[in-house]
């Protein structure tokens, strides 16, 4: 992930907004940081261990108001900004309000005036966020009518804006990625176990993260559910699919040999496979015997190898 365009305006040179953000590049220069509090976010707010909820559509008008709340807080603890006199934080020995909103119209409240704000987007269908750096000067605010007089930024403060990552990518969620009926078809058993199992049936292939093995169990033992001895591992094992963890070397060089999605620490990738003869592109070597990777529709009645956890 590379930072987004950082030239400036030059009717709109601003050292302070310089050096925070220089600070930022210094802190999370490809932005991995900022895409981990991004997806936790979503993830606080769903609750789906709890829950089962995963969109955003599935969140109380109450609860989306939060989110924002939530972002603050959390880039607060991720990146131990200091408290501000005035505004939210000090950054770079600035003071910075930090403002989101799903549209990235950010309601800028008149105490904000001359300020710098940090503001961000972000699109949990998309899986994607956003996040920059403007001074939110009169030139640049449309003036508030309501009650409070808080305004937005008008056309020239958008075009001011100095963003350090613009559509960056984020972890995806895989239950917004499926079709509904297939989503349905793994919420649809009673037991939690069973709900698993056919999770990793259907998303093969596909990133799947703690969070949404937590929301589709609804257990406290979530990850119970994926390993062997009765977890998905064993049971899915005998219908030929492999489930490979990113925290192990060995779980992600399967994943490279067989053409499939590599999975970061933390995640799982669903794959079918079966055996062949001869070495063929997307095949693998397992207790010796080749294995190559197949796709729904394909028959293979072999059960799966065991995958060494390292």
């Amino acid at each position: 992930m590379l930072p987004f365009s950082l030239e400036r305006d030059a009717e709109s040179v601003d050292p302070d907004l310089d050096a925070v953000l220089g600070w930022f590049r210094q802190a999370d220069p490809d932005g991995s940081r900022m895409a981990r509090v991004f997806r936790e976010t979503f993830d606080q707010l769903y609750d789906g261990q709890r829950t089962g909820r995963y969109r955003w559509d599935q969140l109380y008008k109450t609860e989306k108001t939060h989110y924002g709340t939530l972002i603050e807080i959390n880039l607060q603890r991720e990146f131990k900004f200091e408290d501000g006199l005035v505004m939210d934080y000090k950054i770079a020995g600035h003071e910075i309000d930090c403002k989101y909103s799903a549209s990235a119209q950010w309601m800028l409240p008149p105490e904000s005036i001359d300020h710098l704000i940090l503001g961000s987007v972000a699109s949990d269908v998309k899986s994607t966020w956003s996040i920059g750096v403007v001074r939110a000067t009169p030139e640049n605010r449309n003036v508030g009518t309501n009650r409070d007089m808080k305004g937005s930024l008008n056309a020239l403060g958008k075009s001011r804006i100095r963003w350090l990552f613009k559509d960056a990518p984020m972890q995806p969620n895989i239950l917004l990625q499926l079709p509904e009926d297939q989503v349905a078809r793994i919420f649809a058993p009673k037991s939690g176990q069973a709900r698993v199992n056919e999770l990793f049936r259907i998303a093969t292939n596909m990133r799947i993260s703690r969070n949404i093995i937590a929301t589709v169990a609804q257990q406290n033992d979530f990850m119970k559910r994926v390993r062997e001895n009765g977890g998905a591992r064993s049971t899915l094992r005998t219908e030929g699919y492999l489930i490979l963890g990113g925290d192990y070397s060995a779980q992600t060089a399967v994943a490279r040999a067989v053409g499939c999605v590599v999975p970061e620490p933390g995640e799982l990738v669903s794959v079918r496979v079966g055996p062949v003869d001869y070495v063929v592109e997307n095949s693998v070597e397992l207790d010796g015997q080749l294995w190559r990777r197949i796709e729904h529709g394909h028959a293979s009645t072999a059960a799966a190898p065991k995958v060494i956890s390292q």
